[in-house]
């Protein structure tokens, strides 16, 4: 059973648009500060989007596992959190 991420749609279409709108900044030759303020501001954002993903993995799916009470299942989830929180991106 997976979660719905519906709610994220809307984070990730305005995302999606400030994506667009440094596109159009840089080939408008906007000022480089004003870029870098742009893609801070899509780099908060997309945090945002994954802290929400990620609790909500943790409150569904893990949970789903440890209520299963099977130790695999358990494991399982555990391992593809840590190798995720492990990856250098």
């Amino acid at each position: 059973m997976n979660p719905e991420y519906k709610d994220q749609l809307p984070s990730l279409n305005r995302i999606e648009g400030q994506v667009k709108g440094i596109k159009k900044m840089i080939e408008d030759r906007r000022y480089c500060v004003d870029i870098l303020t742009q893609l801070k501001a899509v780099k908060a954002a997309v945090h945002k989007v994954e802290q929400s993903v990620l609790k909500s993995h943790m409150q569904h799916c893990l949970v789903h596992a440890v209520e299963s009470n099977k130790e695999n299942d358990i494991q399982k989830k555990i391992d593809e959190l840590m190798q995720l929180l492990s990856k250098r991106i």
